[in-house]
């Protein structure tokens, strides 16, 4: 039996630990080149302790960006910035990770803390959203998406692909790709986003196209010794009760194709969805797709006490938990962890400056 202290590794790559760093962005790139507040951010997490840090949703284009702070990795400019940072996470014992992404209708809004709203159109600092249907979220992202062409999937795929590579370039170990909350990949998955009448839209078969098509093609030029991961929206919340069964599907084709890990979100393609957020809400749902898919699973949400998380590992609801807000309140959440699970030597989770003060004086 597992827990969450164990190791854990999938494919060439060995994590100390199950605790992941789940993508958080930062909205803080400028041209999409991530700076010293990134290298901060990333450092202080990988010596927290965490086993596997994955770096914040970054955009494989330009107009694939969430706000005009968001990372990107469109450039070699921006790969090379990146490598800083993975070595170091490597330096500090953990696995650098990075989630690539577009996102679709939800593109061109302002930061969170400065509306998180679309950009007025007359905004210099905005561009036009696509999406694979001519359908606005709504709520405060009201803005008309463009509807994809053809052509227009073929380059996002192609951008998919070549973002990729440039992960790769900088160091990274682990890919995800961000199919989940209601951006491009998910706006193609859920009939609430896609009303297309070709081969990309209409039946659950031309619904998931995108989502197979992107993923095979960046199978194809990431190192087949490391994991391949992708974040999904398995549930809506929006009383479609064949949501997670048409997920479980799609998880089970995209493990034929070569998928590592699933990690288990959700879907955010409608405002107003009846969520019911509580500690660890996801991991039922994570366990049903560990059990029916066949794949290792992660989850996060709502997950910020230590036995809660042990507990989930060691039940095999997941096999990695993914740690957002709980991290940034306490980036030592690890060594906390470690000590209210009764580890021994907890001091183990952190660099030894840190940690022989932090156990020399424990007591005081």
């Amino acid at each position: 039996m597992s827990s969450l202290f164990d190791p854990f590794t999938l494919k060439d790559v060995t994590l100390r630990n199950r605790i992941a760093v789940s993508p958080m962005c930062q909205y803080s790139a400028e041209d999409g080149v991530i700076n010293a507040w990134h290298y901060t951010h990333l450092d202080s997490l990988a010596r927290g302790g965490a086993g596997l840090v994955i770096a914040e949703a970054t955009a494989v284009s330009p107009e694939g960006r969430i706000t005009p702070g968001c990372a990107g990795l469109w450039s070699n400019r921006q790969a090379e910035a990146f490598a800083p940072a993975v070595r170091s996470i490597k330096a500090a014992g953990a696995v650098p990770g990075i989630q690539i992404a577009h996102a679709g209708r939800k593109a061109s809004a302002n930061r969170p803390w400065e509306g998180d709203d679309h950009m007025a159109e007359d905004d210099p600092r905005a561009w036009q959203p696509l999406a694979p249907s001519a359908l606005p979220f709504g709520a405060n992202l009201p803005r008309r998406p463009t509807a994809m062409t053809k052509d227009d999937i073929l380059k996002v795929q192609r951008d998919y692909v070549a973002a990729a590579e440039r992960a790769r370039q900088a160091g990274f170990e682990w890919l995800e790709l961000h199919f989940a909350h209601g951006y491009l990949a998910q706006s193609f998955l859920s009939p609430h986003s896609n009303q297309r009448d070709d081969d990309y839209g209409g039946s659950f078969e031309n619904r998931i196209r995108f989502l197979t098509e992107t993923f095979a093609a960046v199978r194809e030029v990431w190192p087949q010794n490391l994991p391949l991961t992708v974040r999904l929206g398995v549930i809506e919340f929006d009383g479609r009760e064949e949501t997670v069964d048409e997920a479980t599907e799609l998880v089970r084709r995209l493990a034929g194709l070569g998928l590592d890990l699933i990690d288990v979100s959700l879907g955010f393609s409608i405002p107003g969805a009846d969520i019911p957020w509580g500690p660890g809400f996801m991991a039922p749902l994570a366990e049903r797709l560990r059990s029916e898919a066949k794949i290792p699973t992660a989850t996060s949400w709502y997950i910020s006490d230590p036995q809660q998380a042990d507990q989930m590992i060691r039940e095999n609801k997941v096999d990695l938990v993914m740690l957002g807000r709980a991290l940034l309140a306490n980036p030592h959440w690890p060594y906390d962890a470690a000590r209210t699970l009764g580890i021994d030597k907890p001091s183990w989770t952190l660099p030894a400056p840190y940690a022989h003060w932090l156990e020399r004086y424990r007591a005081a």
